[in-house]
């Protein structure tokens, strides 16, 4: 299995959950993280070291990530394993699956690309490397059978870890908040590329949220100890000593619930705020020709997960040079004072959960099953002599 961020990470820990009742003695290893972990997985390399994002900046990371491939390919042709999981991290996954695929070496992938958002000629690239496809949107699965490619909806799995309804009043307690003030959670990003171009903005925009309103408490979880120095540095320099901003390690769920709003990066992050029902402002920032390539190749309205989903534009997006400080702290300001407006987001993201809550950890795991009692069952056929 290869995960290739801490999204990632939780993601193959549900389905490993739902795996390893079936095979307890089974030898599970490649990249991934500690939820991957608890299952007896077994972490080659640092799942950190993939965690880069934006095409520039992969270049500079090229040598070092190719050489990882290289060397995790050449290990898995040598031990022909039942079966390879790529867990998102396509454009390091596709590749090593596709030449698996070819040596014969059953592959899944877990998580769509967004082949549905830009770069709609992936498919093809797809169906080389994948002999079954994960999905966890519902309108994917049309996708893929069209292209031939094996496909199983599993949902969503965080949809089953989130509850409908999130205990905002025990989130507070817990996080020594006063039930009553306004907080605004700030999530910048899990990888250090992405605090490196959203922080100062996100920061910014909260310095003028402050001025407004005094009162109010910001949270901002950290994935790691270094994005956690890093923020740190960032409120330091802006001269925020006397704001009350709590910087937590980790915690993302439980910083989420507390909030009233939240300002957070474009990614997976957005779709888990949008489970736990709150109003939020998506914004990203990324290197200048990194945008205007990856512009070009979108061909719908919407980049945030919550608003293709829904179709429409629930909650604001503000990216690249739109996303300022005045207009994040403007949208913040909107949300935390308009209640209608927070009845009608926590709706439609209500209708949004049931629709995405399955058995993720049994469907997954069943899937994985059935790919590796079908390849064994061809084995089979192939080694029997003809008479």
């Amino acid at each position: 299995m290869v995960a290739g961020e801490p999204s990632g990470d939780l993601l193959a820990s549900r389905l490993l959950s739902g795996l390893r009742p079936s095979l307890p003695d089974a030898h599970i290893h490649g990249i991934g993280g500690p939820h991957m972990q608890r299952y007896g997985f077994q972490a080659d390399w640092p799942m950190e070291k993939l965690s880069v994002r934006g095409l520039f900046e992969v270049l500079a990371h090229y040598r070092e990530i190719k050489q990882i491939q290289n060397s995790l390919r050449d290990k898995l042709l040598a031990e022909k394993p039942a079966v390879f999981i790529g867990v998102d991290a396509p454009d390091f996954n596709f590749g090593l699956e596709a030449q698996l695929k070819q040596a014969g070496v059953p592959t899944m992938h877990f998580i769509s690309p967004s082949i549905w958002a830009w770069r709609g000629g992936r498919i093809k690239k797809v169906a080389r490397a994948v002999s079954h496809m994960l999905v966890v949107f519902p309108f994917e699965e049309a996708i893929y059978r069209e292209a031939g490619i094996p496909v199983t909806y599993v949902g969503y799995p965080l949809a089953e870890v989130i509850p409908i309804q999130p205990d905002v009043s025990a989130a507070r307690h817990q996080l020594g908040l006063p039930q009553e003030v306004p907080v605004v959670t700030i999530m910048p990003g899990s990888r250090m590329s992405e605090l490196k171009y959203n922080s100062a903005t996100f920061v910014a925009a909260l310095r003028l949220l402050a001025q407004r309103d005094k009162g109010i408490r910001f949270i901002a979880p950290m994935a790691g100890e270094r994005q956690k120095t890093y923020f740190e540095s960032l409120i330091r320099q802006a001269g925020l000593q006397d704001v009350d901003i709590q910087i937590l390690d980790g915690q993302s769920h439980k910083a989420i619930t507390a909030a009233d709003t939240v300002l957070v990066a474009s990614g997976t992050a957005t779709l888990e705020v949008a489970l736990f029902k709150k109003p939020m402002v998506i914004a990203y920032k990324m290197l200048a020709p990194s945008w205007h390539i990856m512009r070009r190749m979108a061909y719908q309205p919407w980049v945030g997960l919550p608003n293709i989903l829904a179709r429409d534009f629930v909650v604001p997006e503000y990216l690249q040079d739109a996303a300022t400080p005045q207009a994040l702290a403007d949208a913040l300001w909107k949300q935390l004072g308009d209640m209608p407006l927070r009845d009608s987001i926590y709706a439609r993201f209500t209708e949004m959960h049931h629709e995405l809550r399955r058995d993720s950890a049994k469907e997954s795991a069943q899937a994985v099953l059935q790919l590796i009692e079908q390849t064994r069952g061809r084995n089979r056929m192939h080694s029997v002599p003809i008479s």
